[in-house]
């Protein structure tokens, strides 16, 4: 038989209240499936709500409270549950962070910045400070961690397949030292090579294209219709209207048809960081270059 791994509840405020509600659950002897009989959730999502792993959602916390009889105590708590799991990232961001744990794929559009789950300490800081001058020092950190811990997203056996496509602008406009920017540039492409993302440059002339605008995101998942995710400097949203989303779709589609493919783009990539640890800047395709021919003559 084996042995069940007990929860530590002082690991953290998702690990406190997921360890009460196991041992509310156990002491009322129901199983997970029994608990959420009744309600529109699986036993696996209270399972990893058990663990610490996913925030209680208030319908489903309402529910279990009705169940238990625990006098809306897991309904009340949930959203300390949800701010805890937020710390280090924006209030718009939150319910991004658990959606990315349910995901099964995700296809995202970076036109300014190296996605957040690749990019190092170096960069991560100096994307802060850029929209966060005054930012005090435990802030950072914070926001370092909280960003770093979801390098899983790419770099997990079990992480969603992901679709990136990035502006060749991201490779050209150095935000760090030129050591630290060819650094950070390997690893995105270290990361590619173990095949959890497709990489896909978009040439910095290919003129006018899709989602001529900020960071955008589609997420699909097995057991809930597909949303998608734009950002701004300061803001996001959440779209999950049908209509909407079917066209953000149709567009991600053509804005691939106009990116180099995988490969060309891990070349470009490559050839990117490579200039940067010369102390060279990178190059851009020139107009009318087809790109493999501009690499071969690098």
């Amino acid at each position: 038989m084996v042995r069940r791994k007990d929860i530590d509840g002082s690991e953290s405020v998702p690990c406190f209240y997921g360890k009460e509600l196991r041992w509310k659950r156990e002491a009322a002897g129901l199983t997970l499936q029994q608990l959420v009989e009744g309600s529109f959730y699986g036993q696996s999502h209270l399972s990893e709500i058990e663990r610490g792993q996913r925030r209680m959602p208030r319908g489903l916390a309402e529910h279990v409270d009705r169940v238990l009889k625990t006098d809306g105590f897991f309904a009340r708590r949930c959203e300390d549950v949800r701010k805890a799991k937020a710390r280090g990232h924006a209030d718009y961001y939150a319910e991004v962070v658990e959606l990315e744990e349910r995901a099964q794929d995700i296809e995202e559009w970076t036109p300014d910045l190296i996605p957040g789950p690749l990019q190092l300490e170096p960069y991560i800081r100096a994307v802060v400070h850029a929209a966060h001058p005054t930012e005090a020092e435990e802030r950072v950190a914070e926001k370092v961690s909280a960003r770093r811990e979801r390098a899983w997203l790419f770099e997990d056996p079990q992480s969603p397949e992901t679709w990136l496509v990035m502006s060749e602008l991201v490779l050209l406009r150095p935000i760090l030292a030129p050591a630290e920017m060819a650094e950070q540039l390997a690893h995105v492409v270290e990361v590619a090579r173990r095949r959890r993302f497709i990489p896909q440059i978009l040439p910095w002339n290919v003129g006018t294209h899709p989602f001529m605008m900020g960071t955008t995101r589609l997420l699909t998942f097995d057991d809930a219709p597909p949303l998608m995710y734009t950002e701004g400097m300061y803001s996001g949203q959440v779209i999950d209207d049908p209509n909407a989303v079917r066209q953000y779709s149709k567009a991600y589609d053509r804005l691939r048809a106009a990116a180099l493919p995988s490969d060309l783009s891990l070349k470009l990539i490559e050839k990117a960081a490579e200039d940067y640890r010369k102390g060279n800047h990178p190059r851009g395709l020139e107009q009318g270059q087809v790109a493999h021919e501009q690499l071969q003559q690098r």
